[in-house]
């Protein structure tokens, strides 16, 4: 793996040579640092080109550091705290002379329902799809009444708007003017969930990320940055709890 010495920090980086025009360089969480780049170039030129672009990788890589990738795997056993809408709710789980499992939410807990001799590993099969299926019925309820106040305020209508499994975008805004957003939203608080709904309204109006969609966003909600610093920081765990 090539690298490249800046200050005290070596940055080691992957090379991916492509029948492109362009250099691209990538810091990502998963796969760290990659650089694609015509095939002409050399290693002598892409060690410049990386060591002029260290700054900002450093920068990126100080932001990565902040995220929270500690995941503690949802165990369905009593006392544990399930999260929706930003709060935590105790899990209560009862074994009962019954056929099918389930879980609601009931008086500020989380009651699941199990038969009396299930394992613990068919416990949290059951009560994970259980938990799954709750939060995309209630979920969507949430969020089509967010939705429908920043419609009103916007002045616009998607064609459609529905909650879908989705493993890398919180949201998804098509040509057509289907909005898809992530199921897992209704786990995070209200801010973060109006932010994922006024960003993608704001494509019907605005397809890009400019400056014309930045202002938009911002003027229908102001405070925009502090849910999108939360999804910075909170958005990799809450996006791999149930993988």
């Amino acid at each position: 793996m090539p690298s490249i010495n800046y200050g005290e920090t070596i940055i080691h980086y992957f090379h991916f040579k492509q029948s492109r025009k362009d250099i691209k360089i990538s810091v990502d969480l998963i796969n760290g640092i990659e650089v694609y780049t015509p095939i002409n170039v050399s290693d002598a030129k892409l060690a410049n080109i990386v060591r002029q672009k260290a700054p900002w990788i450093t920068q990126k890589l100080m932001e990565l550091n902040e995220i929270k990738t500690t995941i503690h795997p949802i165990e369905f056993v009593s006392g544990e705290k399930l999260p929706y809408l930003g709060r935590y709710y105790k899990l209560k789980v009862f074994r009962e002379p019954i056929q099918d499992s389930n879980i609601k939410l009931l008086q500020g807990r989380f009651i699941a329902t199990v038969t009396l001799n299930s394992s613990q590993e068919y416990i949290q099969q059951t009560l994970k799809k259980q938990l799954i299926k709750w939060y995309q019925l209630h979920g969507s309820k949430k969020i089509a009444e967010r939705a429908s106040y920043y419609q009103s305020i916007l002045g616009i209508e998607p064609h459609s708007l529905q909650l879908k499994t989705q493993h890398k975008r919180w949201g998804t805004c098509t040509p057509n003017g289907d909005i898809y957003l992530n199921w897992r939203i209704v786990m995070a608080p209200l801010r973060v969930i109006d932010y994922i709904i006024v960003h993608e309204l704001a494509h019907l109006v605005v397809p890009e990320h400019n400056d014309k969609f930045w202002r938009l966003v911002r003027t229908t909600l102001p405070h925009y940055k502090e849910a999108k610093e939360w999804l910075r920081v909170n958005g990799y765990s809450v996006a791999n709890l149930f993988i």
